[in-house]
């Protein structure tokens, strides 16, 4: 259910504590009063808006105890690269057949391949790490192998 020793950035990081603290702080309140509310409007048994309360409090307990767990776990990147490797926290500039391609290698949670964040657990990102500047790397892609020069680890 949860990986252990996902990478986050410092940004990162610090959006999955907000989002804890809003759901620790805030969300539980918010439910809280939803589930005394649905508790005066009489039978239980049939009581639709005290069965959705219920299914929201568990869901967002379950929530907590996962941001709980990721951060007890995470491993923040530095943002340093390694001595002029690809590690994750790099930013790697490539070029293929398709032209040149920024693309920062990141934690798989903060991932988004269409704005150049890849996951160091994605095949793109296998390929890049541990590599330097003037490798030539293969990647399998749905379409075919691709292959990427790297022209930058910054």
């Amino acid at each position: 259910m949860i990986n252990k020793g996902q990478y986050f950035s410092p940004e990162g990081l610090e959006k999955m504590k907000k989002e804890l603290e809003e759901r620790k702080y805030v969300l539980r309140k918010e439910i809280a009063a939803k589930i005394l509310e649905a508790k005066d409007l009489g039978d239980l048994a049939e009581n639709a808006e005290f069965t959705e309360a219920k299914e929201m409090q568990a869901f967002n307990e379950g929530r907590i105890e996962e941001l709980e767990s990721i951060m007890k776990h995470a491993n923040l990147i530095s943002g340093k690269t390694g001595g002029g490797f690809a590690t994750v926290g790099s930013t790697v500039k490539a070029k293929s057949f398709g032209g040149e391609h920024t693309f920062t290698i990141v934690g798989a949670s903060e991932s988004n391949p269409t704005q150049g964040f890849i996951s160091n657990e994605s095949p793109l990102g296998k390929a890049f790490l541990g590599q330097k500047k003037g490798t030539e790397v293969e990647v399998q892609t749905p379409k075919g192998i691709v292959k990427y020069k790297i022209l930058e680890v910054l």
